[in-house]
């Protein structure tokens, strides 16, 4: 509740987290990660969940580990030098920027730019509705940055967008919003204005033109760990809620005794069970992907029906829970609401529920199936 209220991490959760390895987890030892595979990273954000149902701290530890592999696995060594040991530290955020006013999911069509001028690249545009940018202005001593994309090739679509590390704090050109949002409100939502800022060319991420298919490989590893994130949100909520059906009595009797209760409780847990296991499936194949090369096609699948499914089940599980708990579930002093506020905002982050279907249906029946109005 404090940490809803406060609208921002405690310091020294950050640092805990630090102390135990848990920052950047996915990233190499060499800058002070754990090496850590897909499946781990996950079962770590499924605890963090539980314990923290705004679903705040989760989210401050996953966008981090998807983006630290991103950035260790394609950055240049100066890059990954000068980023990933801060971040693993718990002394600067590292998150992603890709959404702008006008494209979330349709990223082809976004509007920010950098070209080549010089040694640099020069970029200019706009994010919003990004994670910790005030993290990295007020919280973080090392403030931060993000992995953007950018067009290098504006005709080219996706074929033309290029991924870079851009620093935020105290970076020339750069403008700042913090958002206030009614959910997940320990870790800040944002977005930045670029005027013609510098980048170096070794905070290119990757080839130039070829950063959209890296990209996607950051989101699919956040979306598979979203889904250990909303189930655990969840399971948290039931077991508060089960000890109240226990004790709570109606007509001479507790009311986790009516079928009505008890059935839907059964049907909830069943399906998050479900969904847990398919979350892991999906980190699982990640890694299996990551080591051979192998199920491209697979990784995508997994990770979108995860993603697809977790967020609106997890919503249901809770608000039913909020349901049991009588007027008393209406008021502050019942925390499922944290967990309702916080799992909802996970129909958006990292793909919307709509492009997770679109993703299923275009793997399922192939790329001439992909909708085109």
């Amino acid at each position: 509740r404090a940490i809803d209220r406060e609208q921002r991490l405690p310091r020294h959760i950050i640092k805990g987290l630090a102390d135990l390895g848990l920052l950047g987890m996915s990233v190499s030892a060499k800058y002070g990660g754990a090496d850590a595979d897909p499946v781990t990273v996950g079962l770590v954000a499924e605890e963090l969940a539980k314990a923290d149902i705004t679903c705040a701290t989760p989210t401050f530890f996953l966008v981090q580990a998807a983006w630290g592999h991103i950035l260790n696995t394609y950055g240049t060594e100066k890059a990954k030098e000068a980023v990933l040991p801060k971040v693993t530290r718990g002394e600067a955020f590292l998150g992603i920027a890709s959404t702008e006013p006008d494209a979330g999911s349709d990223v082809a069509n976004m509007k920010t730019s950098a070209k080549r001028v010089g040694g640099n690249y020069v970029a200019s545009g706009e994010k919003m509705f990004i994670s910790g940018v005030g993290e990295i202005l007020n919280v973080l001593p090392e403030g931060g940055g993000y992995v953007m994309l950018a067009k290098t090739l504006p005709d080219k679509g996706a074929r033309g967008i290029s991924l870079f590390y851009v620093p935020i704090k105290g970076t020339k050109g750069v403008s700042t919003t913090i958002l206030d949002d009614w959910g997940r409100r320990g870790i800040s939502t944002g977005g930045f204005a670029l005027e013609d800022v510098e980048i170096p060319a070794e905070y290119l991420i990757g080839e130039e033109n070829k950063g959209f298919f890296l990209a996607m490989e950051g989101f699919e590893y956040a979306r598979a760990i979203i889904g250990l994130v909303c189930c655990a949100a969840a399971y948290a909520s039931l077991e508060h809620a089960m000890e109240y059906l226990k004790i709570r009595k109606a007509f001479g009797r507790p009311i986790g005794t009516f079928e009505g209760v008890q059935f839907k409780l059964a049907e909830h847990y069943t399906r998050l069970d479900a969904l847990r296991l398919l979350a892991l499936r999906a980190l699982w194949q990640y890694g299996r992907e990551r080591k051979t090369g192998e199920g491209r096609f697979l990784t995508a699948l997994y990770c979108a029906e995860s993603k697809l499914l977790a967020p609106e089940s997890a919503f249901e599980a809770i608000n039913d829970a909020i349901q049991w708990f009588g007027a008393f579930g209406y008021t502050v002093e019942c925390p499922l609401e944290l967990a309702l506020k916080g799992v909802r905002s996970y129909y958006w982050a990292e793909g919307t529920r709509e492009m997770m279907r679109s993703i299923v249906g275009r793997d399922l029946l192939g790329k001439e199936f992909v909708a085109t109005n």
